[in-house]
């Protein structure tokens, strides 16, 4: 299946681990991408949970309860079913949208997979941990060097050739390190160190993510990110810690801000 049209990036968070903030983070992409002026949509694929889906519905109705004009990607959820109806919100999403976020499933999934073929920026969030790291790589239990590369990276590999032979087009794979702590000093340098080794024989950016912060939780039942500090009242310490956070990812993502329109001046 072919990916986006050319004036939309496709931007596909995929785990098959959850509980790597992969929901949050693809959720807090969009709507940073939509305060800056972009057309954005949204397609979860994870029919069960729906946290994305969801997220995105509680944002809609804070707007509409309160009056808040709130930056909002237009989004959908598919049933996890039909390959039809994947096609045709893949091709409904990608009309008229700079950027389609794809947040998928925390397993294995068909319709994952095939997500991850078309995206231009694959993005796998990971806590900064070996049980995380296990997904991508395997590593000896005494030295902690990589020994060899996962299945999940056997299959990113594979997905990349597929796209290059499809369309000659490149993926960009982003491993975004979520959740880091100030502790256990010693187990993420030796995390940080393989997943140097690792990055270097599969082909994939590190790149820092969102911090383990109450906040994130607090924030979705209103549907809100960081970026609508204006929205949840004054800004304690961890808030501008966090929008400092969301800032730096996205500076790292290196989206092309040529999908960006510039907003017109009043």
């Amino acid at each position: 299946m072919p990916s986006g049209p050319d004036q939309t990036h496709v931007i596909v968070f995929a785990n098959e681990k959850g509980g790597t903030g992969k929901s949050t983070t693809a959720v807090h992409v969009a709507i940073a991408l939509a305060a800056k002026g972009a057309r954005v949509a949204a397609l979860d694929l994870d029919h069960r949970q729906r946290t994305t889906g969801r997220y995105l519905d509680n944002r809609a109705a804070t707007a509409r309860r309160t009056g808040a004009v709130l930056p909002m990607p237009r989004h959908a959820t598919h049933d996890g079913a039909s390959e039809e109806r994947y096609a045709e919100l893949f091709h409904d999403l990608t009309q008229g949208s700079d950027f389609l976020v794809i947040d998928t499933p925390g397993r294995d999934d068909p319709f994952a997979r095939c997500a991850v073929t078309q995206a231009d920026t694959l993005v796998t969030p990971m806590n900064d941990s070996f049980v995380d790291f296990d997904l991508i790589g395997q590593v000896d239990p005494d030295t902690f060097k990589v020994t060899r590369p996962s299945f999940y990276s056997e299959l990113i590999w594979d997905s990349r050739k597929q796209r290059a032979k499809a369309d000659g087009a490149t993926i960009d794979w982003v491993v975004l390190r979520n959740r880091l702590q100030h502790i256990e000093a010693r187990n993420m340098k030796r995390v940080s160190s393989a997943l140097d080794q690792l990055a270097k024989r599969v082909g994939f950016r590190i790149i820092p993510g969102l911090g383990e912060r109450v906040v994130y939780r607090e924030l979705f039942p209103a549907g809100l990110t960081m970026i609508d500090s204006r929205e949840f009242g004054a800004m304690g310490l961890s808030h501008v810690a966090a929008r400092q956070e969301l800032r730096e990812m996205m500076a790292a993502l290196a989206l092309p801000e040529a999908a960006v329109p510039t907003p017109v001046a009043a």
